[in-house]
């Protein structure tokens, strides 16, 4: 649909489309509104879409994803996180750092890892709120509690939150704290909160999952899509391949591959991918060299003492390296620092990545 399509111009598309006996999906995002429809395709083509007003463009999509197929919009999405003018981009163009602590211990812990961060040139703060853990008897996280230090830590840096739900009695309460909503590895087919998440207006960040084919990862997002919402970043963190001396194994393939198939964005996690922090920064600038529009990052005032991860969280030395990959190899491929919109290269930045 052409942008700003008026609901009588999408409500009589719809009507046209289910009264062929298919169904239509619709999934609004910030610059165009995209129709999948899953039916008959000789009978679609009897239904003369491409005249009615509003309607630019018709595809025939053969994947079983519709939404998020590269077929459905020629150019690559940007996804936008934040509100009040001052959003952060995702996507081609740009790179996007994604950083912070992999679970909130607490404000000061938190506010000094926002820091540490942005010195190192992050736009957007993760940070976990509810922890699933594969041993039951460890830290779980601190939930409520959490996104409120979250929201805080927002305030007095201009970091916007991306944190992970995991189960669908949260998504509201979530959604009401973070700027983004992180879809874990082990919930990527976790279909009834994909069904929640894809019902709210806040961008996705939805990680791959450790045992998930490319089309099942497409597929989970394309779930995400059908409930209205396609403003969706993937995240390639490493599958289970018969390798134990890393977490997982990256996929560096999977980067321009889904580029490729779908028009979603696609940043990697390099460091659940390693789980050792001396793998990290390679990794990074190897996801950074195939294409990557972002990184997410654990960061850690004081990893040794880390409740979660701390073999993994970078300071120090390490993170000063990761900010100079991260400040010179995008440029050499055409991208530049995601800032907030208004926001030009020379804006200050919180902390420094020696604090």
């Amino acid at each position: 649909m052409s942008p700003g399509a008026p609901p009588e111009h999408l409500a009589a598309v719809v009507a046209r489309i289910e009264s062929a006996g298919a169904k239509a999906f619709v999934s609004r995002g910030l610059d165009r509104t995209i129709v999948g429809v899953i039916g008959d395709g000789s009978r679609m083509a009897e239904l003369t879409l491409a005249g009615m007003p509003s309607v630019t463009t018709v595809l025939r999509v053969s994947e079983p994803y519709k939404l998020v197929n590269r077929q459905a919009r020629t150019d690559r999405s940007v996804v936008w996180v934040g509100s009040g003018g001052r959003e952060v981009p995702v996507g081609p163009g740009t790179f996007t750092l994604i950083a912070g602590p992999c679970a909130v211990e607490s404000a000061a812990q938190t506010l000094g890892a926002a820091r540490l961060a942005a010195g190192a040139g992050a736009t957007l703060l993760r940070g976990g709120a509810y922890k699933p853990r594969t041993f039951p008897g460890v830290f779980q996280g601190l939930g409520k509690d959490a996104l409120r230090i979250l929201a805080d830590v927002r305030e007095a840096t201009g970091l916007y939150v991306v944190t992970e739900v995991i189960d669908p009695a949260d998504v509201d309460l979530v959604a009401s704290y973070a700027d983004m909503l992180q879809i874990g590895a082990t919930n990527m087919q976790n279909y009834a909160l994909l069904d929640s998440v894809g019902r709210q207006n806040k961008p996705i960040l939805l990680k791959r999952g450790l045992q998930a084919s490319v089309d099942e990862w497409l597929m989970a997002a394309e779930y995400v899509a059908q409930r209205g919402n396609c403003e969706i970043v993937l995240c390639e963190r490493g599958i289970r391949t018969f390798e134990t001396a890393t977490s997982a194994t990256l996929d560096l393939a999977a980067i321009p591959l889904v580029q490729r198939l779908s028009h979603l964005p696609v940043v990697v996690d390099p460091t659940h991918a390693a789980g050792r922090r001396d793998l990290i920064v390679p990794l990074a600038r190897a996801a950074i060299a195939a294409g990557a529009d972002g990184l997410l990052i654990d960061v850690h005032p004081d990893p040794e003492n880390a409740l979660v991860d701390g073999a993994q969280a970078l300071a120090g030395a390490e993170l000063r390296e990761l900010a100079s990959a991260v400040r010179q190899l995008p440029p050499m491929l055409g991208r530049r620092p995601a800032l907030p919109r208004g926001e030009g290269a020379g804006s200050v930045r919180l902390g420094s990545p020696s604090s």
